[in-house]
């Protein structure tokens, strides 16, 4: 064969194999309600629909870390029912509390009593005074918490596990884990706002995903976007004190706790976006450079590169400032 037909072949053998590929494999979309907060999956399979798969993971990582199914095995934890944990704690636990060590316990996921008593937890409570938030720390801090072997140890029966500054991220992990067990390469999850991607989307470019400007609005609908990340890979998640707040005596009382001080955080900084490898690790980190403060959060990420941030903060004029740092800057679409 020469080689003017053998390019004839391959050229041929190229057009068929994508033809091919376009007509067999398409993008699957799903949308709806999971863990009090929306979702939205996008994925190209061939021609296998995840749907059902998709609803039976959800049901068991709720069954597992709910804090709101009474019987889920961190709820059983919490009441004392129970010390036994499954695979979705174990491995909740070993990153949670690599994180609060990483940040000097500033991601604490035993804060459940104060968050409970400020009004923006599971459980609701009056306003708490100074007496009441001392006596609720002596049993909050990540440290009084151990996992030995796959039991649970707390050192108060009164310390509580609540995974909801993480959780979101977490599912993200387990739905990605899921469609790389079927071998799809493009993919992303959405689920509460946070983000776990791979591969290109339906255009065959890069996810671009909005970041939104931090304007106070509980409902959500006031909306205007600061930024837009271009992702082939990774995870993103974003924490702020710009939906979740409440005002009494004209004071404003944000939902992130410093697990430290037992109070609502007071500083300038008012949206933190990470990225990092997967979904869970963004989740927990966002939560705790909300609690650490803009200059804190500058210090850590110049020192941890594997962790990328855009903070969005209040300068001292009063206008929106934004910091990205450097492994950020050429994600972000101009």
């Amino acid at each position: 064969m020469n080689n003017r037909i053998k390019i004839l072949c391959l050229f041929f053998s190229f057009i068929f194999f994508f033809s091919c590929k376009s007509k067999n494999e398409k993008y699957y979309k799903h949308r709806g309600q999971v863990f009090g907060t929306f979702y939205s999956i996008i994925y190209e399979s061939n021609n296998k629909d995840l749907f059902d798969e998709i609803q039976e993971k959800f049901k068991e990582y709720d069954y597992s870390l709910s804090n709101y199914n009474k019987e889920s095995v961190v709820s059983k934890i919490n009441t004392n029912e129970s010390n036994h944990t499954d695979k979705y704690l174990r491995y909740m636990l070993k990153l949670s509390k690599e994180i609060s060590k990483n940040t000097d316990g500033a991601f604490d996921i035993t804060v459940a009593p104060l968050v409970n008593a400020w009004g923006f937890g599971f459980k609701t409570s009056e306003f708490p005074d100074s007496t009441a938030i001392d006596s609720m720390k002596t049993f909050v801090g990540f440290e009084k918490i151990q996992l030995i072997d796959s039991i649970v140890k707390k050192d108060d029966s009164r310390v509580i596990i609540d995974l909801s500054a993480i959780a979101k991220g977490y599912a993200c992990d387990v739905i990605a884990d899921l469609l790389e067990d079927h071998k799809i390469d493009n993919y992303m999850i959405e689920i509460g706002g946070e983000i776990r991607c791979k591969g290109k989307s339906s255009k065959n470019k890069n996810w671009r995903i909005g970041i939104d400007k931090p304007f106070d609005d509980k409902t959500g609908l006031n909306h205007g976007i600061e930024a837009i990340v271009k992702m082939n890979s990774g995870a993103m998640a974003t924490s702020g004190n710009y939906r979740q707040f409440y005002y009494k005596d004209g004071k404003k009382y944000s939902h992130t706790i410093d697990p430290v001080s037992g109070y609502p955080v007071s500083h300038n900084l008012l949206s933190t976006t990470v990225v990092a490898n997967n979904c869970a690790t963004a989740d927990a980190y966002a939560t705790a450079f909300m609690v650490m403060g803009k200059d804190k959060v500058i210090n850590f990420l110049k020192s941890n590169k594997e962790i990328n941030a855009l903070l969005i903060y209040e300068n001292n004029e009063g206008k929106l400032s934004t910091y990205i740092s450097e492994g950020m800057k050429n994600m972000i679409q101009k």
